[in-house]
């Protein structure tokens, strides 16, 4: 190792600094440091060479991860960051005008003259140049004659090159200083001649803590702004509303809702109660799209208020005694923001759902507040799950909630529940074995259609051949139990890649509820499979959901990993093998999707600023350049709003397992059966699990267990059927090319 000098040293920054010499491969480092962080992205600062930043890419096909350099200075990797920024919700938050105007107003009451403005996580730099638009316009008024500056935080590589663009764009490239830092590692003196007098923000999440609003908030107070500075936002406020929901409760509670299924598979057996689990945290939903199955039984009650014009403290504890207003069983508590932007409250943003529609039902609230309510996918409500199956009240009970924010999220736990402190210990005495899972996926574990399905794909896959070596390629525990228990003269084998470890252990702890021995299942890496098979016995079952750990947010296609696994198997498989599913069919439709589209329009001006040069790199829909497209993107199509089925459903292509990997294509007309406005074409796959077809599982928009693709159209056409004497169009061509070298699905189309 040669010696080390200053100008050798690269500062890594993420929630800690670490340095490492150039000579050291950073993907080797970065690789095993991102194990021990929430960041996917890092900043690399060289003394000698400028900001280069490590973006985490991960192969859809093999969930192998590698790190994506994006330089300063390098335009050739556009294509990457495109697909990268397009990921964000830049371009949803960017056309939420209602967020947007509030944000205005208030910049503009507060700055009445000059001053050092710090915008922390500036984006592409809206709120920097409301601030230094407002100053200007305060200089003109008769200020002092004292000139301002604006100091723009933005620590996203991606995100600050284009900023730059904006700023250039609107001539404000002079007027905003831009540093590619966090906002922690700024220094006075350094990167601002002095401390800020004013600080603006919007470092928000659903759950309105979890991007590091407190510490980035302590350590503004401590070391960059002013004593009482000003700020935009001035205030925030967590509200909270107890609900009963058999919906919301299905997401949680495997243990109980699994009392009701009729086969003998238990994933949860007796004093299991934890083993398969979500986690203890609050999840971002768009509660509106449950509204009908919510049954309301409290009053909102405020929980929390944050104060950005004052360091906030890490750590809070709120004893809350909230009056049921109808009898019933509470599910969970629903909560949400509420955002005072001027000190004055004059000027409000809520991220409440529809039904909270009396502002003066909420304390604090004034009644000549205007309340839009435009659907947005940035900030939705937050649900916390009451424990097992919830709590029983009788109507005007008083509930005592114990509510306790730490530096990135807030908890609840309702005292009046003895149980809490029996689980409490059961927890800590299933950590050994215990998996948590997103909600969507304890849901689907429960629901009867879906279990029984795959027991008679099972058990019609055994009738043909008895198998001796079975393999459950992917993550599935459903799979790996029920083989376990119904094939007990197979060895059976779990690759578990995402599960690993802590699938053996959960298989061991449930073994005896289920009828299995230990030893009868196992957990192997593909690699010492396929070195212990190469020789030995041939696999006579394959079998998956697909469903692989960690990958809760992806296209629809990205499960074809199970495909690219079944293919690297292809060698051990025993003539005549049988293989579950046997072939995925992409089905489309076009839909009616005004929110969602809204969401992702072109944006021209944005409260006076222009913002075209963003369209491209945030993957926009409508008013695009020729040639250039919008990506398909994941989104769960039943919480995005208003949504309506155009067309009827078609298959375009057939994915088929029995044969190993391989480019295909397929191309399909779409007939509209409904007269309106079409805003893009949504794509899923229907996994056939038998060769007969007779068992074909959906994951289509009207499923609530998978996220679909969407395709937005470049602008909303006027469709009707062909019964319908109009000039509206009556079809389109869809046309799909998948790619395995890169996992991709291209996706054409023509209106006829």
């Amino acid at each position: 190792m040669p010696k080390l000098l200053p100008k050798d040293l690269f500062i890594v920054s993420t929630s800690m600094q670490c340095l490492f010499p150039k000579t050291l491969n950073p993907q080797f480092f970065l690789r095993s440091f991102n194990n021990n962080t929430r960041s996917k992205s890092f900043t690399v600062r060289s003394m000698s060479s400028g900001s280069r930043m490590f973006q985490l890419k991960v192969d859809p096909l093999t969930g192998n991860s590698e790190w994506v350099v994006i330089e300063e200075e390098d335009e050739a990797s556009g294509d990457s960051t495109k697909q990268l920024l397009a990921n964000t919700s830049y371009l949803d938050m960017l056309n939420d005008t209602r967020r947007n105007k509030a944000y205005r107003e208030a910049i503009d009451n507060t700055i009445t003259k000059p001053c050092h403005i710090l915008d922390i996580g500036a984006g592409t730099g809206l709120l920097s140049m409301m601030a230094a638009r407002a100053m200007d316009h305060g200089d003109s008024m008769g200020s002092s004659g004292s000139k301002g500056m604006v100091t723009a935080c933005e620590s996203y590589l991606p995100m600050a090159k284009l900023m730059r663009k904006v700023l250039h764009a609107n001539g404000m490239q002079r007027k905003i200083r831009i540093i590619n830092k966090r906002s922690d590692e700024l220094e006075v003196g350094v990167d601002m001649p002095s401390r800020a007098d004013m600080l603006v923000s919007e470092i928000l999440d659903s759950e309105l803590l979890g991007e590091g609003l407190i510490p980035t908030l302590q350590h503004a107070h401590d070391k960059l702004l002013v004593d009482n500075p000003k700020t935009v936002p001035y205030r925030a406020t967590v509200y909270g509303q107890l609900v009963e929901s058999t919906d919301l409760w299905k997401l949680h509670d495997l243990y109980n809702t699994e009392k009701g299924v009729l086969d003998e598979i238990r994933l949860v057996p007796e004093g299991m109660d934890s083993a398969l689990c979500v986690k203890r945290q609050q999840f971002s939903m768009h509660c509106d799209a449950l509204e009908e199955n919510i049954k309301l039984l409290s009053e909102p009650f405020k929980v929390f208020d944050f104060d950005f014009w004052r360091r906030p403290d890490s750590h809070r504890v709120m004893e809350l005694s909230v009056k049921a207003t109808d009898i019933g069983t509470v599910h969970a508590i629903i909560s949400w923001w509420l955002l005072q932007l001027d000190e004055k409250g004059t000027i409000f943003y809520s991220t409440a759902p529809k039904w909270i529609s009396c502002p003066t039902s909420v304390e604090g609230f004034n009644s000549s507040i205007s309340w839009s309510q435009n659907w947005c996918d940035h900030w939705k409500q937050c649900v916390w799950f009451i424990p097992k199956n919830g709590l029983s009240l009788l109507k005007d009970e008083e509930v005592s909630l114990l509510a306790v924010h730490t530096d990135t999220s807030i908890s609840y736990e309702t005292k009046t529940l003895s149980q809490n402190l029996e689980l409490g210990q059961s927890e800590l005495s299933a950590q050994k074995y215990q998996i948590t899972l997103p909600p969507e996926k304890i849901a689907l574990y429960s629901d009867v259609n879906w279990r029984c399905s795959m027991l008679k794909a099972i058990k019609n896959a055994m009738k043909q051949k008895t198998p001796s070596l079975c393999v459950v390629v992917d993550d599935s525990i459903f799979l790996a139990v029920a083989l376990a228990h119904l094939a007990k003269g197979s060895h059976v084998l779990s690759l578990f890649p995402g599960l690993q470890e802590k699938g053996v252990q959960y298989l061991q702890a449930v073994a005896d509820a289920n009828g299995y021995s230990k030893d009868h299942i196992e957990v192997q890496k593909m690699s010492e499979l396929l070195a212990s098979q190469s020789s030995q016995e041939k696999l006579d079952l394959l079998v998956g959901e697909p469903f692989y750990y960690g990958n809760n947010s992806v296209l629809p296609w990205q499960n074809l990993r199970f495909w690219k696994d079944r293919t690297l198997l292809d060698s051990i498989l025993s003539e005549g093998a049988v293989i579950m599913p046997c072939k995925g069919l992409l089905k489309a439709c076009a839909m009616y999707l005004p929110d969602l589209w809204q969401s992702h329009q072109c944006l021209q001006h944005v409260e006076g600023f222009g913002h075209s040069v963003v369209n491209s790199m945030l993957g926009a829909c409508g008013g695009l350049p020729p040639g250039q497209e919008n990506p398909t993107l994941p989104f769960s199509v039943w919480q995005c709003g208003e949504s309506k089925k155009m067309s009827d459903i078609v298959t375009i292509m057939e994915f088929n397992f029995l044969k190993p990997i391989s480019p295909c294509s397929g191309k399909a007309k779409v007939e509209f059966i409904a007269r309106g406005k079409c805003h893009g074409f949504v794509l899923w796959i229907d996994w056939v699990m038998d060769t007969e077809e007779s068992i074909v599982l959906s994951t289509g928009p009207e499923q609530r267990y998978w996220k679909q693709g969407v395709k937005l159209l470049k602008e909303p056409m006027a469709v009707g059927s062909h019964r319908s004497a109009t000039t509206d169009c009556h079809s389109a061509d869809i046309e799909t090319s998948f790619n395995p070298s890169t996992g991709d699905l291209i996706v054409e189309y023509a209106f006829l």
